[in-house]
């Protein structure tokens, strides 16, 4: 009986000094897990040896139920860092993604300048007169659509401009040939400005009859000679020109 009343004593003594303890250096959930080792320590040792046992069984409980608690936040830890790795491995795979669209946007960005540059050299190859009858400077219907399609290549070609050259054949006087070839290369300039090219972009400049075709005149010299010459020219090439 005297040694039952002693361990009740021990125990309840050892549960006080140990509860102000864990009160004052731990917070509210340690001293929880340390309260719930202790007891479950206290009850172990109580059945195995008496008062002593009670005593070193606290002990025992105090540091199953600190483990117990270290292991709820290891699991805590690693599920935060499994989400960690899968937000990583997400983030891997959309860099991975954006690299390659990256490489494609920029070679296909590559390809589209390869392709501009060589429609613009075709373009620039290209040569296109507009006939005139004689002592005219009327532009016929029948040139139009040809006008037409120049304005809408200068359109999609930013980087291209317009030479225009005017001419009139060796009939009539030099000086009313002249004035005939400007008013034709006028002609021309209004209606491709009036169908969207930008006046800027058009060069412009009249031979009169200085400049024939051939050397020998006839009438089918002639007619070829009454005419506005066109052609696509580079940004480049048109400051050439001009200087």
């Amino acid at each position: 009986m005297k040694k039952q009343i002693i361990a009740v004593l021990v125990v309840s003594s050892l549960m006080i000094s140990k509860a102000g303890f864990a009160a004052e250096a731990e917070n509210q959930r340690e001293h929880n897990e340390e309260l719930i080792g202790v007891s479950s320590g206290i009850v172990l040792g109580a059945v195995v040896g008496g008062p002593v046992g009670a005593i070193i069984g606290a002990f025992t409980g105090g540091i199953i139920g600190k483990s117990v608690g270290d292991e709820a936040e290891i699991k805590h830890q690693q599920a935060k860092l499994s989400e960690q790795e899968v937000t990583i491995t997400q983030l891997n795979v959309d860099q991975q993604s954006l690299a390659l669209l990256t490489n494609q946007y920029e070679s296909a960005q590559d390809e589209l300048i390869a392709l501009k540059q060589a429609r613009d050299q075709k373009l620039t190859e290209l040569e296109l007169n507009i006939q005139f009858k004689t002592g005219s400077s009327q532009l016929e219907n029948h040139f139009q659509p040809q006008l037409d399609e120049l304005a809408s290549a200068m359109a999609l070609s930013q980087e291209l401009r317009l030479d225009l050259t005017g001419y009139a054949d060796r009939r009539g006087e030099s000086t009313y040939n002249q004035a005939l070839s400007e008013q034709r290369v006028a002609e021309v300039k209004s209606y491709l400005v009036a169908k969207g090219v930008e006046e800027q972009r058009l060069d412009f400049r009249a031979y009169g009859a200085t400049a024939p075709i051939s050397d020998e005149q006839s009438f089918e010299n002639d007619f070829f000679d009454r005419r506005v010459t066109i052609k696509f020219v580079t940004e480049d090439a048109a400051l050439a020109a001009n200087h």
